[in-house]
């Protein structure tokens, strides 16, 4: 069917884990690339994996969360493109202090969502507005379904926020092809999920990808969990 062909799709944090997953898993439908890290040399595994697939790619580089790293991977994407179809917010960090909610610093619940929700808001307030003239989009916002886990109370909350966000950005845009919905990946085995999760980050396809694979004027405003759809053929 071929729905996602020559879209371009930016995948935020797509050097390794998660978003590298995201963006084989797009690259095997057609779609064109645009894959972010903070340095550029960080992508080049990313880059021989999909090679195979035959698609465009562009890298891109900034760190998310300083506005000079997010207006240097916007400046690239507008000079050499134009546009995002796809937009996968897949890019955070988890707060470095594992202490009592109460003691954790407000400076770093600061830099948390500086990463995890105010980046994700200067790509989706730079990109949406063009999906919307183009008459097409996708936004997949990863979440995370964290609870219970006070000490991490930063990172947890910051999700939360991105929940509200993009139920937000939903109602915004509901006269609109543009689709925003949110992704939990599940507790996978990454530098961020440590070596005791539960799946593999593998499993994260083919259930990342169905936000993006939505029919025209389908569902928004939705939580989508990636586990799943473990079980289901891609």
């Amino acid at each position: 069917m071929n729905k996602l062909k020559n879209k371009w799709a930016l995948i935020t944090g797509s050097s390794r884990g998660i978003g590298r997953q995201i963006a084989i898993g797009l690259a095997k439908e057609g779609s064109n690339l645009i894959i972010h890290g903070r340095k550029p040399e960080n992508l080049n595994h990313t880059l021989e994996i999909v090679k195979p697939y035959n698609v465009k790619t562009l890298v891109v580089s900034g760190e998310l969360g300083t506005m000079k790293g997010e207006q240097q991977i916007i400046a690239k994407i507008i000079e050499k493109i134009g546009f995002v179809d796809i937009l996968y917010n897949n890019a955070a960090i988890m707060n470095t202090w594992y202490e009592s909610a109460f003691a954790i610093p407000i400076d770093e619940w600061k830099r948390v969502f500086e990463v995890n929700l105010f980046s994700m808001i200067q790509l989706c307030n730079t990109f949406i507005p063009i999906m919307v003239k183009r008459g097409w989009g996708r936004v997949i916002n990863l979440t995370s379904g964290i609870k219970d886990t006070p000490q991490l109370a930063p990172y947890s909350v910051s999700k939360a926020a991105v929940d509200k966000y993009s139920r937000d950005l939903a109602a915004e845009l509901k006269e609109t092809n543009v689709l925003v919905n949110t992704l939990d990946p599940g507790w996978l085995k990454t530098d961020m999920g440590g070596e005791n999760a539960e799946h593999e980050v593998e499993t994260v396809l083919p259930g990342a990808l169905v936000p993006a694979l939505l029919e025209d004027f389908g569902p928004s405003g939705q939580f989508y969990q990636a586990q799943d759809f473990r079980n289901v053929s891609s």
